[in-house]
């Protein structure tokens, strides 16, 4: 009540001003009025345009589906030569024409028959019988007299209600003696459009596809050939309203109506006949085409094989425009009104909308920002904390390996010495004992092999002479363990690089090796390290499966422990994989750039950094 109280001051005549509203209101909502009448005309005449061309595309569908039952038909004759009444009989029943070619009335093949095979076909006709066991005994070719060539109906299906035409010539008309000529000669199929007087009256129209047969086996390539092959023809007689009546009842339109035209000329030469019209009827069967401003038109060719038919779809324009589109153009000229009057208040109430926007949205952006710090803080502390756990890790196997080589090494060698003498004293006189210790002595021996496998899988000790001798030290192994061919190309001989960077670059080409063993069934690797500027690069590249082909195997990290070793050392990973076309890693990393892990989160211990491995010689080194 209060914001009508409002308005109604702001249109008080001391203030003259603000009655320049009320017209600009008018105008807007005329112009809406004219825009939304134009609007909703312009998409109703579109919206019958595309239901008037659906249904020329469903009538084209429907004469392409008879076309194929007559093709089909065709092959029937000449897959089966002789073909019986009965085959013929129950080739038609399995198609179920009724139900599914419901403008099909009835389908029928003529036999080619000479004067002078005339006696001798009568002859076998007459030995025949229907499909109902009646027989033919007087069969005979209808209408009677002489000809030198005849097209005799033989087979017409259903038999019960178009069995009178058994022995029909259809050569006996001169019109479709010439259209047979022409379907013999060019092997295609013709329409004659010559309206089936037997299907044809007031607005129903009948009408007629042929399609020639000849003798399978024998050559058609020429005129005189396919005389020669010619043994008849197949036909189907369908009704036009049939075919179009069941289109036009699908349309979610109303009082439709629909007019079809065979514009092309005939064999009568005739041309612009109607073959259908929905408004005709018995009382009036040619009504006038109506050409009113309130109504939609839209005309179209359907292609009856060949023969262009011109259809006609026409509505009033009130069956388009029902319920809201008659409503819009007033609802919209009130909107406008409406809208133009409330212009002011909504500018103001949009600005100071605007400005309480800005303002959040300033707050907002600041929080933003802040979370995004905390994020970035939080994201760092996270890959110095694996750094150090890595850092921690790798020093604990340093350490492992330090102890393993420093006690369990020196005592294994301790006890093989004293087992070597054992062994020795006792030979010649107890040969037992010598066995004995001999035994032991071998035992020793491979268990001080599998503490130096251990010592190395922890730590090599090949590290320490350098990551170039580490590599080539990994990738002998490699080959000797996997049998796979590996290619080196080591660029760098000596690379001053700091342990932690050295060894991270030994552990991502151990992963990478075993990556290759376990999954990628390659015959062969290559590894490249490559020394550009003051960065130094690893590329191992292989000739296997690809990422793609082994989609599905999860459980492995490989990669990401690949991707976090590198992102640690502050360099870049990449790798590329097409399906059978391998795999190739390449990392890189600066070469004075320290360890980020140099710096940790507050609060963390530090730990000690474990001395290098003693380089002495003994029997683990």
């Amino acid at each position: 009540m209060r914001t009508l109280t409002n308005l109604l001051r702001t249109l008080k005549p001391t203030r003259p001003v603000l009655w320049m509203g009320i017209p600009l209101s008018v105008a807007v909502g005329l112009s809406l009025y004219f825009f939304t009448a134009s609007s909703i005309e312009t998409d109703s005449r579109e919206r019958f345009a595309g239901l008037a061309q659906n249904a020329r595309n469903a009538i084209d569908a429907r004469i392409k589906s008879y076309t194929d039952v007559l093709r089909g038909t065709v092959a029937l004759f000449q897959i089966s030569d002789p073909l019986t009444r009965e085959q013929f009989h129950g080739y038609v029943q399995g198609l179920d024409v009724p139900r599914h070619f419901p403008a099909i009335e009835n389908i029928n093949f003529s036999i080619h028959v000479s004067q002078a095979e005339r006696p001798a076909f009568l002859q076998r006709m007459r030995g025949q019988t229907l499909a109902n066991g009646t027989p033919l005994t007087k069969f005979n070719i209808t209408p009677g007299g002489e000809r030198p060539e005849y097209a005799v109906v033989i087979f017409v299906e259903p038999e019960a209600r178009w069995g009178a035409q058994l022995g029909l010539d259809l050569r006996a008309n001169p019109l479709v003696r010439d259209t047979l000529n022409a379907l013999r000669d060019n092997a295609r199929l013709i329409t004659s459009g010559m309206p089936i007087a037997a299907l044809s009256g007031p607005n129903r129209t009948g009408l007629g596809m042929r399609f020639p047969v000849y003798r399978p086996g024998m050559p058609v390539a020429t005129v005189s050939e396919r005389r020669a092959a010619y043994i008849g023809s197949v036909g189907i007689a369908f009704s036009v309203d049939k075919l179009v009546q069941g289109v036009i009842d699908e349309m979610p339109i109303k009082n439709v109506r629909m007019t079809l035209v065979d514009n092309a000329i005939g064999v009568d030469q005739r041309r612009g006949r109607i073959l259908f019209d929905s408004a005709a009827s018995a009382s009036d069967p040619a009504p006038p085409f109506l050409a009113a401003a309130n109504h939609y038109s839209s005309t179209g060719v359907v292609d009856f094989n060949g023969r262009p038919w011109h259809a006609t779809f026409s509505v009033d324009a009130n069956e388009l425009n029902k319920g809201f589109e008659q409503y819009a153009p007033w609802l919209a000229m009130l909107a406008g009104f409406v809208s133009s009057m409330l212009l002011y208040a909504l500018f103001h109430a949009l600005t100071s909308s605007r400005r309480r926007a800005i303002k959040m949205a300033k707050g907002m952006t600041r929080e933003l920002r802040d979370s995004q710090a905390k994020l970035q803080l939080s994201h760092q502390n996270l890959r110095r904390l694996a750094a150090h756990a890595e850092q921690i890790k790798e020093g604990e196997r340093k350490r492992i390996a330090r102890e393993i080589h420093d006690d369990l090494g020196q005592n294994l060698l301790a006890l093989r010495i004293e087992a070597d003498m054992l062994s020795s004293r006792t030979v010649e006189r107890h040969p037992r004992l010598h066995a004995r210790a001999h035994a032991t002595l071998m035992q020793i021996d491979a268990t001080i092999k599998s503490v130096r496998q251990i010592i190395n899988d922890l730590r090599p000790n090949v590290l320490d002479l350098g990551l170039s001798a580490a590599v080539e030290w990994q990738v002998a192994e490699f080959v000797r363990r996997t049998g796979i061919a590996c290619e080196l190309i080591d660029e760098p001989k000596e690379v001053a690089l700091n342990d932690h960077a050295a060894t991270a670059f030994f552990r991502i080409l151990q992963e990478s090796l075993s990556n290759i063993v376990r999954h990628a069934h390659a015959s062969r690797v290559r590894i490249e390290l490559k020394m550009a500027g003051c960065r130094l690069s690893m590329t191992v590249a292989d000739n296997g499966i690809g990422l793609q082909s082994r989609e599905g195997k999860g459980g492995s990290f490989g990669l990401v422990g690949i991707e976090e070793r590198i992102t640690i050392l502050g360099g870049t990973f990449m790798i590329e994989s097409s399906p059978g076309g391998g795999t190739t890693v390449c990392v890189t990393v600066p070469l004075q750039m320290e360890p980020t892990h140099s710096v940790l989160p507050p609060g963390l211990p530090v730990a000690a950094t474990p001395s290098p491995l003693s380089d002495k010689a003994s029997a683990l080194s």
